[in-house]
């Protein structure tokens, strides 16, 4: 009783899976991902198993379309069961037994697949899978959320809405390079679950998303004095060991430790510090 997108970058580096439903926690059920091997979802009735075997079948280079024919073959309720699977390359591949409650279906291509159950309609995952496909400019977390955003709105789960989840892989992409999973949002229980996830995505990419080089100000002159008299109204005055110090210990209290980079700052950190210190006015040629 959902409808979900698994889907690769077009790089292949990152693997991803978005889910909505009428049903609580559905993010903690229905996806799995692993970093250059692929990710799928397990839905309708679920069936759990399909997530470590499916991952481990990609692992060996089976393509998406036999894992989910090896799946399936091997599972006396596959008439009740829905999967939607990617690999490291190749076509999307999907399933939905006869006996999913309707209306259910799933649409594939490059690098995606699109499936659902108990949806008001076939356009709920044509909107998926046009959304995807029209999302191309936007970061791959954003395009899943913006394609689960369109089934949504599409009509989505027949009965009604109730929870979300998005989850991105990438190998060393997660917190402090420490581990594969860049993204794990949950929005369990919601009136508006697929809002809900866009907004802690939002969140999310402000505080943990790596800065953009190109777009980095040194933290020196009229930038630097900006900042030292934010730091210094917030409470967190220079000392002997300068603006940076201070700019490091104030930015872990506010979860930004992921934004610094020695002897610069990110334009995201500057506009939160901005918006949370008491008024400063800021130098003329500070950006």
């Amino acid at each position: 009783m959902t409808f979900s997108l698994v889907a690769r970058s077009a790089d292949g580096r990152l693997h991803g899976v978005a889910v909505a439903s009428k049903f609580l926690a559905a993010g903690a059920l229905v996806p799995a991902a692993a970093a250059e091997v692929g990710a799928l979802a397990t839905q309708a009735h679920v069936n759990l198993a399909y997530r470590p075997q499916g991952l481990t079948l990609l692992r060996t280079g089976v393509a998406a379309a036999d894992v989910v024919a090896g799946l399936v073959a091997a599972d006396p309720e596959r008439e009740h069961r829905q999967l939607g699977v990617v690999g490291a390359s190749g076509a999307g591949a999907s399933w939905t037994g006869p006996a999913c409650h309707p209306w259910a279906g799933g649409r594939t291509g490059d690098g995606w697949a699109a499936q659902g159950n108990v949806l008001t309609g076939p356009e709920v995952v044509d909107a998926l899978g046009d959304a995807w496909l029209a999302g191309s400019t936007l970061p791959f977390a954003e395009r899943l959320v913006a394609a689960l955003r369109a089934g949504d709105q599409a009509g989505g789960d027949r009965r009604g809405r109730q929870s979300a989840g998005l989850l991105v892989v990438e190998r060393g992409g997660g917190y402090g390079g420490t581990s594969d999973v860049v993204v794990d949002l949950r929005v369990d229980d919601h009136p508006d679950p697929v809002a809900e996830l866009g907004r802690l995505l939002s969140v999310h990419t402000m505080l943990f998303s790596r800065p953009d080089p190109a777009t980095l100000l040194d933290l020196s002159g009229a930038v630097a004095e900006e900042v030292a008299a934010l730091l210094t109204a917030l409470g967190h005055p220079v000392t002997d060991d300068g603006t940076e110090a201070a700019l490091i210990s104030w930015a872990g209290l506010e979860n930004l430790e992921e934004r610094l980079v020695p002897g610069r700052i990110d334009p995201v950190v500057l506009t939160h510090l901005r918006g949370v210190a008491p008024h400063v006015p800021a130098p003329r040629s500070a950006s």
